[in-house]
């Protein structure tokens, strides 16, 4: 029913930024939730950042507060997530995920998954 693909991961040095895509295909994109997910090598899989489907509600983990942004175009069918001020710890392969109904950062309760995305910060 909805398909993500991510675009934008690559290497970038500490302090510089980078910005992450995923393009949505489905008929009811508006409709859905997001969320941008990370796992690090080593770590559990966390929530980054989630966006309601009209894009007047977002909410982040602590440790990106005030460097990561997401937002989303439901005209072009894509979300993104901002990253400015990147930390060698952001490392990690980056998720885009989607949802019916309200937004939250529970992993569980998001129904579509992209294939991932590596963001390597160098230090």
């Amino acid at each position: 029913q909805v398909q993500l693909v991510e675009s934008g991961g690559g290497l970038v040095q500490a302090g510089g930024s980078l910005r992450l895509s995923c393009a949505a295909s489905g008929r009811s994109f508006s409709s859905y939730a997001m969320g941008w997910f990370r796992q690090a090598s080593g770590k559990e899989r966390e929530s980054v950042a989630a966006i309601s489907w009209s894009g007047g509600s977002t909410a982040y983990t602590d440790s990106v507060k005030g460097r990561f942004t997401i937002s989303r175009d439901n005209a072009k069918n894509t979300v993104y997530l901002q990253m400015d001020s990147l930390k060698p710890e952001d490392t990690a392969v980056y998720y885009c995920a989607a949802k019916r109904g309200p937004f939250d950062t529970t992993q569980r309760d998001y129904d579509y998954w992209g294939q991932g995305t590596q963001v390597t910060v160098s230090s």
